[in-house]
């Protein structure tokens, strides 16, 4: 049928509820409409300015005064103590909170509204009331439902938050992604917790239930690390780097919120959390950690090393900046090309095709050996990476790569230990690498073309060969109890080998424990030209 089109189409003439109800859906649209094509993000004129406590403030702490004597000591070295326990993680940053007397510098990627993470608000509070300045950066994608209880914290004099390259349209959220796809694409993935600007915490964990070991549906076996002396004030720098930078915006300028009311609201919430089941657990683990208090009293067992920060300019989320300023570019130039081994350890693993030649390269150099633990589809939390992986993984075994796949559940040490991410844990969260068993990096990296190219990171590289060493052990005396080998077969087909505690083994031709839906959307999902999202 041929439209002229000159002449004007009408609507259709209605009557009644009808009539009512096709204009209050066009009011409806127009105004959405405009709320997605009309609105800016706020001005960030007069945003008040702050940096970390100066050094000299920072050791006339209780914690500087414990922790400055043993930097002394190790000059232009840092400690770090890893934190493998999903336990210990949380009760690391509750008690440091609760120790803090001048600072908290706080930057995330996700912050949960469940229990652990309404209790660790509160103790961002608790500190507050004591004159404590907190600093809380946390991205825009990963506060869902938690606006108003952010604004409220926000009214407190001594905390400010910020979010970090925000959404304008607060609710849907989603809808935003229809206007302003290629900014809000790009997300600030990193994660620190510093305190007085003398020890800080990185890695991979976010604050949430599934992190800290508080939830009987997905728990993530993660790994952290807490670290004191030169490496804290590099952390600090940084933190001010994307405090100022032109992607944080205060909260207050995106939601307007009766403080009083969502404060009062908070608070009800807060007490609500605290005489939960769930609650009194890690109320009696912070009673029973002595983390902190050994900090205090220099009895923690800290590994000196020389560690250097790297992480994206935060630029890298208004679109593309030069190579020095990315991460990638940074560990490339402090780790070189390894000699003779790499033991990889990344929850979302999209090596892409040109990784892939990367490692092709690799695996030519004499008696190279590249393991990579990654998770298998019955243990990943999102499929379509498990796709991006999939698609590349006969070709990373015809190279000699060797891969393993962690099992989805792991509620018990195995009797060869736990290795070096925790006691339990559905899925793998841990982003980390040992090379030639001399360095060692943990943070925010996947190893996935998000993370190269739109995600801001951080982390540590550290050149210990003890904790390098202790990764590349677990390849071989524990993750072949607690994931499948995969390997190919005498006919060029995947095979997965699952190795019992017994010594005997179990074969399979397909995703082990995977659904055949599950399976099947892998295969489409690893088809579509989805790669650079994952």
């Amino acid at each position: 049928m041929k439209i002229d089109p000159v002449k004007k189409p009408t609507l259709p003439r209605l009557r009644g509820q009808a009539a009512s109800s096709v204009w209050r859906t066009l009011i409806a649209g127009g105004a959405l409409l405009a709320a997605l094509t009309g609105c800016a993000l706020p001005s960030l004129e007069g945003r008040s300015h702050s940096e970390a406590l100066p050094l000299e403030q920072a050791r006339d702490t209780a914690i500087g005064r414990a922790v400055d004597p043993l930097a002394q000591q190790h000059p232009g070295l840092s400690g770090i103590y890893p934190l493998f326990d999903p336990h210990d993680a949380y009760a690391a940053r509750a008690l440091l909170a609760f120790a803090a007397q001048k600072t908290l510098d706080v930057q995330y990627y996700i912050w949960r509204g469940d229990t652990t993470g309404t209790l660790m608000l509160g103790m961002l509070m608790q500190a507050a009331e004591r004159g404590v300045r907190v600093r809380l950066l946390i991205d825009d994608n990963g506060i869902t439902g938690l606006d108003d209880t952010l604004a409220a914290i926000n009214a407190h004099p001594n905390i400010e938050v910020r979010l970090f390259n925000p959404f304008v349209l607060r609710w849907p959220k989603p809808l935003g992604f229809l206007t302003d796809f290629s900014r809000l694409n790009r997300r600030m993935h990193n994660k620190s917790f510093t305190v007085d600007n003398q020890v800080t915490i990185i890695g991979g964990r976010n604050v949430g239930d599934e992190y800290f070991g508080a939830t009987q549906d997905i728990l993530f076996a993660d790994l952290d690390v807490m670290a004191i002396g030169a490496v804290v004030q590099e952390v600090s720098k940084d933190f001010d780097l994307y405090w100022a930078s032109q992607s944080a915006y205060p909260i207050d300028r995106l939601v307007k919120t009766e403080s009083s009311q969502t404060l009062a609201a908070f608070q009800e919430q807060l007490q609500d959390a605290e005489v939960q089941p769930r609650a009194k657990k890690y109320q009696q683990i912070l009673r029973e950690s002595n983390l902190v208090s050994a900090l205090v009293q220099g009895q923690l067992d800290f590994q000196w090393a020389r560690t250097t920060m790297i992480s994206d300019d935060p630029a890298k989320a208004l679109g593309p900046v030069s190579p020095e300023k990315l991460l990638v570019w940074q560990m490339d130039e402090l780790l070189g090309k390894p000699a003779h081994q790499v033991d990889l350890v990344s929850s979302y693993f999209v090596p892409t095709a040109a990784g892939v030649r990367a490692f092709e390269g690799l695996m030519q150099r004499p008696g190279m050996q590249i393991r990579v633990l990654t998770n298998s589809l019955a243990a990943t939390d999102v499929t379509a990476v498990h796709a991006g992986y999939a698609k590349r993984r006969r070709a990373l075994l015809e190279a000699g790569v060797q891969l393993f796949e962690l099992r989805p559940t792991m509620d018990k040490p195995t009797r060869h230990g736990s290795g070096p991410f925790g006691s339990s844990g559905s899925a793998l969260h841990a982003k980390t690498f040992a090379v030639d068993g001399k360095r060692l990096f943990v943070g925010s990296f996947n190893f996935d073309p998000r993370s190269v190219n739109l995600n801001t990171e951080l982390g540590f590289i550290i050149e210990s060969p003890e904790m390098a060493q202790a990764l590349s052990r677990s390849f071989e005396q524990v993750l072949p109890y607690r994931s499948y080998r995969v390997e190919l077969d005498d006919k060029g087909e995947l095979v997965w080998i699952q190795l019992n505690e017994d010594g005997t083994q179990r074969r399979f031709t397909s995703e082990p424990d995977a659904s055949i839906w599950r399976r099947a959307g892998v295969g489409v999902l690893s088809v579509l030209p989805i790669e650079w999202l994952l």
